[in-house]
């Protein structure tokens, strides 16, 4: 091969298995050297394939045009990684709980997989292997999907620091959420709650579940709210009870989506609360609605779910978990026919189509029965038990 001057970059031909060559370039960027395939070379008394004055144009072309990283610009995913995660600790202020599950999918599954390789080396191949890997390994598609949704913020980051090029993840198609047979909302009937509240046990944390199944049921709140209820959040003159804190993994954050809300309360549930109020030991308005009754401090979460179990088996209730008492908050506020968009506001949706999975519960607005009925019903004169001829018989 003919020498070439400096920087203008080197072209050589590599044959394959099948003594198929193909021209390949090189050249120098930020000192470090970068190769490319440029094309299959020309075979004699043939016209597929590059000659030997194309190949130099085509290799002048992707010097000019192609973009390569210098060293000191390219980060790995655990570099790059670490950095968007403080970024969306101190500047975005995400949750804690969010940073937490970050920090892990960067130190279980990301850095793992990708190791030392660059962000600029992985490509959307790549990145359909890990998440084939991932699936492969019994990860859930929600999971799979939660762990590509960081990598392409991930990436967006890097892109406008200039870590990376492009963003591979763009590429990827998602996994499908699985279709689950049971479909139906699990909640509680206004019988089986007032059965579930008779069959709490009078001990000692009896005496604060009762209101808290209650409360759960009547309000909506997640399970993180009502154990961070504090007094000062019950309205009694206006009927409300606001939602400002969350306790979620040992510690007190903000509610889900960093927003606050406000919940109407029922006469009745007004009325348990006052009760609950007098009898426990902790009034002040600082002090949980729901303490422990002896230390004042948060409940226990997990035996709080074991102990509420133990109460719907002793009720001769169907099984539901802690969350179908927010189920049941959302599905009889649907049936009382209040607005969805209120529903959403008072149960802290994010988007109004997760709330759409009480509309079924809603009563009907077009009010379908009295067309039904009057298509299939019996017609006027039809004796009792005789069957009603359907239109066209």
């Amino acid at each position: 091969m003919a020498r070439r001057s400096y920087g203008t970059g080197q072209l050589f031909v590599r044959a394959d298995s099948n003594g198929r060559e193909t021209w390949y370039g090189s050249w120098r960027v930020g000192g470090r050297r970068v190769k490319r395939r440029v094309g299959l070379k020309r075979r004699p008394s043939t016209s597929d394939g590059l000659t030997r004055t194309q190949a130099e144009a085509e290799l002048r072309r992707l010097m000019g045009t192609e973009v390569v990283l210098a060293g000191p610009a390219r980060k790995t995913i655990e570099e790059a990684g670490a950095l968007y995660v403080e970024h969306l600790e101190h500047v975005m202020e995400r949750k804690r709980t969010t940073i937490h599950d970050y920090r892990g999918y960067l130190r279980r599954h990301l850095v793992p997989f990708f190791g030392a390789r660059p962000m600029d080396k992985i490509d959307r191949a790549f990145v359909e292997n890990y998440l084939l890997a991932k699936k492969r390994d019994g990860l859930s598609s929600k999971t799979v999907c939660n762990h590509l949704n960081f990598l392409h913020g991930l990436w967006s980051f890097a892109i406008k620091r200039e870590w990376a090029l492009k963003n591979p993840v763009a590429l990827v198609d998602r996994p499908r959420m699985p279709r689950f047979k049971e479909r139906r909302i699990q909640f509680l009937t206004r019988e089986e709650l007032d059965a579930v509240v008779r069959a709490v046990p009078g001990d000692v944390l009896g005496s604060v579940e009762a209101p808290l199944y209650l409360t759960a049921a009547m309000t909506g709140l997640r399970q993180g709210e009502l154990i961070a209820l504090r007094w000062i959040d019950v309205d009694w003159s206006a009927s409300r009870i606001r939602v400002a804190d969350s306790y979620v993994r040992g510690a007190f954050d903000s509610p889900k989506n960093h927003r606050g809300r406000s919940v109407p309360m029922a006469d009745r549930l007004a009325g348990e609360l006052e009760r609950h109020f007098q009898a426990s030991r902790w009034r002040a308005e600082n002090d949980l609605v729901f303490a422990h009754p002896v230390t004042g401090h948060v409940v226990d979460s997990s035996k709080l779910r074991k102990r509420f179990y133990v109460a719907l088996e002793r009720a001769g209730v169907h099984p539901i978990t802690f969350h179908g008492l927010r189920h049941t908050f959302g599905t009889q506020m649907a049936a009382a026919g209040a607005p969805m968009r209120a529903i959403q506001e008072w149960m802290g949706h994010a988007d109004i189509s997760t709330t759409e999975i009480y509309s079924h519960y809603a009563p009907d607005p077009t009010g379908g029965v009295m067309f039904a009925q009057k298509a299939f019903g019996d017609p006027v004169g039809a004796l009792p038990g005789e069957a009603a001829p359907l239109p066209g018989f």
